[in-house]
C-alpha cells in the first residue's frame, strides 16, 4: 500500500477557470480522445487515461496493453506525483525451450538489432497504471475513458506517413506470426504492408478492452486473460508464469526534482533511470554553454556533444562526472540504483495534457518494439522488454530475477519563468537528449514551445554523433567544423523520428513534434463536470 497522500485534483468552481486545456501526442486520435474526454468534464488525468488506451490503437507500433510506463500528475497548488507501471522481469527463467530471437530494424540511415519472441516479454504494466491513475485522479468512470479508444479499433485508424514508416523499419516483427500481422490489418505474415491512408481496424482488441471496461484490471492480472497469457507463455517458449501476473503492482513515488537555474525540474525518480539522465545532461549543458552562445552556432554544438558524453559515460558507469558532487539529491539518486540494475530504453510514445483548471499530467508508453506474437484472440501482443542488450550484459538470458525494470523514460514537469511545462519523449536512448534540447531551447534560447520541438537536433552514442540536417539546420560554421572533427558523423537529410518525439503542454502553448505526426489541440472551453 502507498504511504503517498492523496493529492485530488482541484474540482471545478472552486478555484475557478485558469486557462484552456491543452493536449499533445504523438497521433491526432489519440488527441482526439483526450480532448472527447476534456469536453465531457473530464480532468487532465482522465484525458490522459482515455488518450493511452487510444494509444494502443492508433500507434500500435509504439504503444499496447502489453506494455508498460510512467505517468507524471501535477496537480494545481499540490505536490506532483509519478506512477510507475513499467515492466517486471519474471519470478523465474524457463532453462529451455526459450522462443528468442534476434531481427534487425532499418532506419535508412541506421540500423538496430532488436530481440523478439515470447521470451523476450516482462510482465507487463500499462493496464494496473491505467487503472490505478483512474482510481487515485479521475472523474469520469473507466468505460467512459475508454468509449473513444474501444469505438476507433471498430472503425479503424487511417495509417499515417509515421506509423507505415515505423512498420517498415519493424516489418520483421509484423511478419513473426499470423497472429502479429493481424494486429496491423493483414490477414496473415505473408500479406503486403498496409497502404499509407489505408484504414485498419482491430475488432479482436475491440473485444478485450470491452471485457476491461466492465470487469476491471483484474481479469488482466488474476481472471481469464492473466491465465491466458500465462498459458501462451508456458506452451511456447516465454518465461511468464500466473504468478507473475498475479504479483504485479504499479508504484505511486515523489518526482526527481532539481534546479537549473531559476527553474525548477522534476522528472522520472528510481528505479527509472531517464529522469536521472535529464538531470544530468541538463546541469551538464548549463554547465558547458557559453551565456552569449546562439542556437545553431558551434560553441552551441560544442556543448551539446560535451553533455551528451558526460551523460552516456555516466550511464555506462565508466566515470562519475564532477558535476554529480553538486547535487546530494543526484548522488542519492544514485546510490539508490547500486547493484545489478536492470536498464532499458525501447520505443516509446508520450502524452501531454493540461485541463482548464491547471492541473497538468504527462505519460510516457511503451511496447518496446512488440515481441511478434499476439495473445490468442485478444488483439495485442506483450512487449519485448527482455531482449533489451543493456538488460543482458552477462549474456541473453542472464537478467536478474522479479526486478522492475529500469527505463530511460522520463515524463517531466519544468517550472520556469512563471510558467509551467510537462513534457517527455519517445525515442529509446534518444529520449534523455531530446528533452534536453528542447528544454535547453525554450530556457537558454528563448523559443516558444513550438520553435522548441521543431528545432534541428543532434544525438551522441559512444563515438556515433548523428546531426539532424533540415531547413532550419546549423549554420556552414558547424558544418565546417564537424567536417574536422567528427568527419563520420551521420547527417540525416530532414527531420527523423529517430531523434524522438517530445510532446508538450504549457500554461500558455502547446506542441506535438513533427518528426512523429504528432497532434497538439487547445480547447478554449470544455464542458461541465458530469
Amino acid at each position: 500500500m502507498s504511504r503517498i497522500r492523496h493529492n485530488a485534483f482541484m474540482k471545478p468552481g472552486i478555484v475557478g477557470t485558469t486557462g484552456c486545456a491543452r493536449v499533445a501526442s504523438g497521433h491526432a486520435e489519440t488527441t482526439r480522445a483526450a480532448t472527447e474526454v476534456l469536453r465531457a468534464g473530464g480532468n487532465a488525468v482522465d484525458a490522459l487515461i482515455a488518450a493511452g488506451w487510444t494509444a494502443c490503437v492508433a500507434e500500435p507500433v509504439f504503444c499496447s496493453p502489453g506494455g508498460g510506463g510512467y505517468a507524471l500528475v501535477r496537480p494545481r497548488g499540490r505536490a506532483g506525483l509519478v506512477l510507475d507501471s513499467f515492466a517486471q522481469t519474471p519470478a523465474r527463467r524457463r532453462l529451455d525451450g526459450e522462443d528468442f530471437f534476434a531481427i534487425s530494424g532499418d532506419f535508412g540511415t541506421d540500423r538496430q538489432e532488436f530481440h523478439i519472441g515470447l521470451g523476450s516479454a516482462a510482465v507487463p504494466g500499462m493496464v494496473a497504471g491505467l487503472f490505478a491513475l483512474q482510481r487515485r485522479h479521475a472523474r469520469l468512470p473507466m468505460r467512459e475513458l475508454m468509449a473513444p479508444a474501444i469505438a476507433l479499433t471498430r472503425d479503424g485508424v487511417e495509417l499515417n506517413a509515421v506509423q507505415r514508416e515505423a512498420l517498415c523499419i519493424l516489418e520483421p516483427i509484423v511478419r513473426a506470426s499470423d497472429g502479429a500481422a493481424q494486429i496491423f490489418g493483414l490477414d496473415d505474415a505473408a500479406a503486403p504492408l498496409p497502404k499509407l491512408g489505408e484504414r485498419v481496424a482491430n475488432p479482436a482488441l475491440a473485444a478485450s478492452f470491452e471485457a476491461l471496461a466492465s470487469e476491471g484490471a483484474g481479469l488482466f492480472y488474476h481472471g481469464e486473460l492473466a491465465r491466458e497469457m500465462a498459458q501462451q507463455s508456458l506452451d511456447r517458449g516465454g518465461h511468464l508464469r500466473l504468478i507473475d501476473f498475479q504479483r504485479y503492482r504499479a508504484h505511486w513515488h515523489r518526482p526527481l526534482y532539481w534546479q537549473l537555474g531559476r527553474a525548477r525540474i522534476g522528472s522520472n525518480p528510481p528505479p527509472a533511470f531517464g529522469g536521472i539522465m535529464v538531470q544530468l545532461m541538463t546541469r551538464a549543458l548549463e554547465r558547458q554553454l557559453p551565456r552569449a552562445a546562439r542556437f545553431g552556432s558551434v560553441a552551441h554544438l560544442e556543448a551539446l556533444i560535451e553533455a551528451m558524453h558526460i551523460s552516456e559515460q555516466q550511464r555506462r558507469r565508466l566515470e562519475r562526472p564532477e558535476c554529480l558532487k553538486e547535487s546530494g539529491q543526484l548522488m542519492r539518486a544514485f546510490r539508490a540504483l547500486d547493484g545489478p540494475v536492470p536498464i532499458v530504453a525501447r520505443g516509446t510514445t508520450q502524452i501531454s495534457v493540461r485541463d482548464a483548471d491547471g492541473n497538468l499530467a504527462g505519460m510516457t508508453l511503451s511496447n518496446g518494439e512488440g515481441c511478434g506474437r499476439a495473445v490468442p484472440g485478444r488483439g495485442f501482443m506483450l512487449n519485448n522488454m527482455l531482449g533489451e542488450e543493456d538488460l543482458n550484459r552477462l549474456g541473453f538470458g542472464r537478467w536478474p530475477c522479479n526486478r522492475r525494470l529500469a527505463s530511460m523514460m522520463a515524463p517531466t514537469v519544468i517550472e520556469h519563468a512563471g510558467r509551467r511545462i510537462v513534457l517527455g519523449s519517445g525515442g529509446s536512448n534518444r529520449i534523455r537528449t531530446a528533452i534536453a534540447q528542447v528544454l535547453c531551447n525554450v530556457m537558454h534560447f528563448g523559443m516558444d514551445l513550438n520553435e522548441a520541438v521543431r528545432a534541428p537536433r543532434l544525438h551522441l552514442e559512444g563515438q556515433a554523433l548523428s546531426v539532424e540536417c533540415s531547413s532550419e539546420a546549423w549554420s556552414e560554421d558547424v558544418f565546417d567544423w564537424l567536417n574536422r572533427h567528427w568527419p563520420e558523423a551521420r547527417h540525416w537529410p530532414r527531420r527523423s523520428l529517430f531523434f524522438g518525439g517530445v510532446h508538450a503542454v504549457s500554461d500558455d502553448d502547446q506542441a506535438a513534434d513533427p518528426r512523429r505526426l504528432g497532434a497538439a489541440c487547445t480547447l478554449d472551453r470544455p464542458g461541465p463536470a458530469g
